[in-house]
């Protein structure tokens, strides 16, 4: 039997998509304060910024720890999750995530993979 192959979250990667999703918060909230008419818009840019850190640093010890197992029949991620290779009908990637679609329409996220695609091709290499 192989040894399992192990997707571990990667630091880097978790820090770069936040940063994005506060690039976006900022921008949003930025927007939302202009339509409604607030002298002060720029106020969104650091209220965006303070959620999306706030959140990040919270989750960070969860997702940080949220390692996925692969063995030759079968996929674990953290907490219930378990997933028999011949089960899954897709394997997508979104942005630095991995997405696992089952034939039942369970869908999991191996979350923030430094090369998803890599993780990607594992998991399909192991399917076959």
């Amino acid at each position: 039997m192989a040894d399992p192959v192990i997707f571990t979250p990667d630091r880097g990667t978790y820090i770069r998509t936040n940063a994005w999703l506060a690039a976006g918060a900022m921008a949003g909230a930025m927007i939302v304060l202009w339509l409604i008419g607030n002298p002060y818009v720029w106020t969104g840019a650091p209220a965006g910024l303070a959620a999306v850190v706030v959140r990040a640093w919270y989750l960070a010890s969860e997702e940080l720890v949220a390692n996925w197992e692969m063995t030759e029949t079968t996929l674990t991620g953290p907490g219930p999750r378990k997933v028999a290779l011949n089960q899954i009908a897709a394997v997508n990637i979104l942005g630095s995530f991995v997405q696992i679609v089952t034939k039942g329409g369970d869908k999991h996220l191996i979350k923030y993979q430094a090369n998803p695609a890599a993780t990607k091709a594992a998991i399909e290499r192991a399917m076959a």
